[in-house]
């Protein structure tokens, strides 16, 4: 647009005051006709400056000023000590609280003239802005097509720097269902690193063999961070830019949906786990099997079994109803058995190394599930009081032999999660190779044997349902020695 750059800079001055009304928005030389009128406004002002300094003298007053207002225009000011020396001819105009103001008939008259040049000026200024501007409009589609042009080279600028300045590549795009990244890394917090400090990269393959990730470890480990990467990956690749790994295989997903972080909405009403209930139905309701689906910690709002019921669940429902591409980052380390069971299920975990009671992230993504989720390490990373952290531990280990075991893979077979833990009507007998129940030392029907059963029953790391089938099995005891 070089006949519009061209007619701006010859009508406007380089840096125009912030409002038009403050005048010098044209640039001199521009319009003859205003330069004349705006010289006659700046010549007037001057006569008012020499008109100040000869009444000082005259009236050898020095602390007389020529001073505006908006309402009552020019005046001459003394204050109230030298108003008695002030000319007869003079006409008092006003009266303030430590001053005079006065005028005289010169003073009137180079007032008109100051007045009537800035008018002028203001309004001859302003016919000009609104031509040019006039103009400027006509020309909008042009301006506008310039203006993406200059938008996408900007972009593809950016994305070109990065790829050079930081080692990115180029993707290869694929229509499959497919998503390989060899030494992904994340590229903001790559770039964020202090000096000295590297990222550690990690690969991921989702493809039909494993297209769901059941994604564990520890907090602070990394999983929130691989999440992230793998969608601004997918992002920038179908953006058009290159991508923070060593090589990638991209196949074209239509949305990225992420269900990540924690956070409510108490103006209508919603708790932190209603809304994280909504946007994980939301999700799987627009889902397809072309998506990329992400999610962090689904059911920790709720209960430990409510919130792995419905983790479970909304797994299978992406393996087997969606199909799509997909990150299950989780706590819940009872979902690995999916992989057992759901041919496109695997396991993915972040490392950690163990050094007595210390941890140290190897941030490192490795096959299988995680040994655990280290919280209260990380609890004592955080800045836990020691005896806080001390007891945490106490409980752990308490709690950790009276909770009821997870579901298994054995459990499925008799229903799935339905009743997982509950008691059943029709509870299968345990042989002494099933692992939901601990076979039972019982010999001849008898009091004293039912007596010892008890007694090598370990009560505290039964499961409800173990516990169910043990009650069975002793009232079937008790049932025969009866019959004897």
């Amino acid at each position: 647009c070089p006949d519009i750059v061209a007619d701006i800079a010859t009508w406007i001055v380089d840096e125009p005051p912030a409002t038009l009304g403050d005048g010098g928005v044209i640039r001199p030389g521009a319009d003859p006709e205003l330069d004349r009128i705006a010289n006659l406004a700046t010549d007037a002002r001057a006569a008012i400056a020499r008109m100040e300094a000869e009444l000082r003298e005259e009236t050898q007053i020095p602390s007389l000023k020529i001073r505006h207002s908006g309402q009552t225009g020019y005046y001459i000011e003394l204050t109230r000590a030298q108003a008695a020396r002030a000319p007869a001819s003079w006409v008092r105009r006003q009266t303030v609280a430590n001053a005079e103001r006065y005028v005289t008939p010169a003073l009137k008259d180079l007032e008109e003239e100051v007045r009537g040049a800035e008018e002028k000026r203001a309004s001859l200024e302003l016919a000009r802005v609104t031509s040019l501007r006039a103009r400027v409009a006509a020309e909008v589609r042009r301006i506008q097509k310039v203006a993406r042009g200059c938008a996408e080279l900007d972009a593809l600028a950016a994305f070109a720097e990065n790829a050079v300045r930081r080692r990115w590549v180029r993707p290869a795009l694929d229509e499959r269902p497919v998503l390989q990244v060899m030494a992904g890394r994340h590229p903001v917090v790559e770039a964020t690193l202090p000096a000295g400090e590297r990222f550690v990269p990690n690969d991921l393959r989702l493809d039909e063999q494993g297209r769901l990730v059941i994604l564990t470890g520890p907090n602070m480990a990394g999983k929130s961070t691989l999440m992230r990467q793998v969608a601004l990956t997918v992002l920038l690749a179908q953006a058009g830019s290159f991508v923070p790994a060593t090589a990638a295989t991209i196949g074209l997903c239509d949305r990225i949906a992420v269900r990540v972080g924690a956070s409510d909405d108490l103006s209508r009403g919603q708790s932190t786990f209603m809304v994280e209930m909504s946007e994980t139905a939301q999700i799987l309701g627009s889902a397809t099997a072309r998506s990329l689906v992400l999610f962090d910690e689904i059911g920790r709002g709720t209960s430990t079994w409510d919130g792995l019921a419905i983790a479970w669940s909304v797994a299978e429902d992406l393996h087997d109803r969606v199909r799509c591409r997909g990150v299950f980052a989780t706590h819940y380390h009872e979902l690995a058995v999916l992989a057992e069971t759901n041919p496109h299920v695997k396991n993915l975990h972040v490392a950690v190394s163990e050094r007595g009671e210390y941890i140290v992230f190897l941030r490192t993504l490795r096959e299988g599930a995680a040994n655990g989720s280290y919280g209260i390490q990380c609890a004592r990373i955080a800045g836990m009081p020691p005896q806080v952290v001390q007891r945490a531990r106490q409980l752990l280990v308490q709690l950790e032999r009276r909770r009821p075991k997870p579901p298994t893979n054995q459990m499925m077979l008799f229903g799935g999660l339905e009743g997982a833990g509950e008691s059943q009507t029709n509870v299968p007998s345990a042989s002494a190779s099933s692992p939901i129940a601990p076979p039972l030392s019982v010999g001849p029907a008898g009091p004293d044997r039912v007596r010892e059963a008890l007694r090598d029953l370990d009560v505290d790391s039964l499961s409800p349902r173990e516990a169910h089938t043990a009650l069975y099995r002793l009232r079937d005891l008790l049932a025969g020695d009866d019959r004897a």
